[in-house]
């Protein structure tokens, strides 16, 4: 099922630079990445790691399947995961389907959620492949690349923190996403899950490429530069420049001054507000579903979904979730236009901030830093 495409070996060591990576891609969500961080160490050292494959190394006709955590990422600082929970979910999904699976898939390329595949995979002796279904964080699942490509979300394989499972099977994926929120709101809040089988060649056609292995190049960069964002700027736009997304600008710095969210329906919901370090009068205003959504200032939009709105230490550059921001941090916001994929017609349209209820429609990230210069 395999052609000789390995790019890497991950091992526990490269552990702590993904997850960091994964932190700055996810765009506040994802699931926080510590307890994740600390299992998936201790689940590929007990292994000795995982093979790391190009989608295109796959046969046409590979079943590939996808594993994740789905719900609100503030429970995940409660619902402590196990290192065998994700490949549990495999098994019980092999067992329903009747069929071996050859490789391992992202949901998103997101704090917790970058690290489960790779913990699963590691346990059950299976590559993963380099790249995921969002090349950032998405709440829904009709916002995944894969399902926007037309991959069916079903038959789809839940479990919670106790071991009970559910099993999906739905005509489309914007209620099969209902449906699976419901489960995971009944279920504490969040479960692990396995969704969006798909073969060999619809992985190739609706991947984003290459972001597991960009996460650990910048994670490392973040780590070895660690400091003030200004300083770190320069290479992180020469790293950006050479991957799947567009420019990197920093488009506002202050103080967070509020911040209010609540978990509503299996989502984290809120806002969050940040003044100016100069003006404290200029403030900066960012929708939360999970994600960072949309950034303003007077009502003037900075960055927007799907483009990528990422918040940081000023003192540090190391990127924040939102469970972990709180009052009086000194934060810089970071703008990063999203993939290709997430420009076409078909992406927007399950993508852009009127999908979220936000009465914006889309602008590029290029344009609207254009417009405020």
């Amino acid at each position: 099922m395999l052609h000789e495409m390995c790019l890497m070996k991950i091992t526990a060591s490269d552990i702590d630079d993904l997850a960091l990576g994964a932190v700055f891609l996810a765009t506040g969500g994802g699931g926080d990445p510590y307890l994740p961080t600390l299992i998936a160490k201790e689940t590929l050292a007990q292994t000795g790691g995982v093979t790391l494959i190009d989608a295109r190394s796959l046969d046409d006709d590979a079943f590939v399947v996808p594993v994740g955590g789905v719900g609100a990422p503030t429970v995940s600082l409660e619902l402590l995961p196990s290192v065998d929970e994700a490949s549990k979910v495999l098994d019980r999904y092999e067992e329903l389907v009747g069929r071996p699976i050859a490789a391992v898939a992202s949901f998103e390329i997101g704090g917790g959620n970058s690290l489960m595949p790779l913990m699963a995979a590691a346990v059950r002796g299976l590559p993963v492949v380099d790249g995921d279904g969002m090349g950032r964080a998405f709440p829904e699942a009709q916002m995944m690349s894969y399902a926007i490509a037309g991959v069916k979300p079903t038959p789809a394989l839940a479990m919670d923190y106790a071991g009970n499972t559910a099993v999906f099977d739905t005509s489309d994926t914007t209620t099969y996403e209902h449906h699976i929120r419901a489960f995971a709101a009944a279920a504490g809040g969040m479960i692990t899950v396995a969704e969006h089988p798909m073969s060999g060649a619809q992985i190739k056609a609706s991947v984003i490429p290459s972001t597991v292995s960009f996460s650990l190049k910048l994670g490392r960069l973040l780590r070895e530069q660690r400091g003030p964002i200004d300083e770190v700027l320069p290479a992180l736009r020469s790293l950006f420049a050479e991957s799947v997304y567009g420019r990197v600008y920093k488009i506002f710095a202050g103080k967070v001054s509020a911040k209010s969210t609540r978990t509503v329906g299996g989502y984290d919901v809120g806002d969050l507000s940040i003044e100016d370090f100069e003006d404290p009068q200029r403030v900066c205003s960012i929708t939360i579903k999970n994600e960072y959504l949309v950034a303003t200032v007077d009502d003037r939009p900075l960055a927007m979904v799907p483009d990528l709105i990422v918040i940081v230490d000023a003192e540090t550059s190391t990127p924040i979730n939102a469970e972990r921001l709180h009052y009086g941090q000194r934060v810089v916001v970071l703008a990063v236009g999203a993939p290709a994929f997430y420009q076409t017609a078909e992406a927007l349209a399950a993508t852009e901030p009127r999908c979220f209820g936000i009465d914006l429609a889309y602008e590029a990230l290029d344009t609207l830093v254009s417009d405020s210069a």
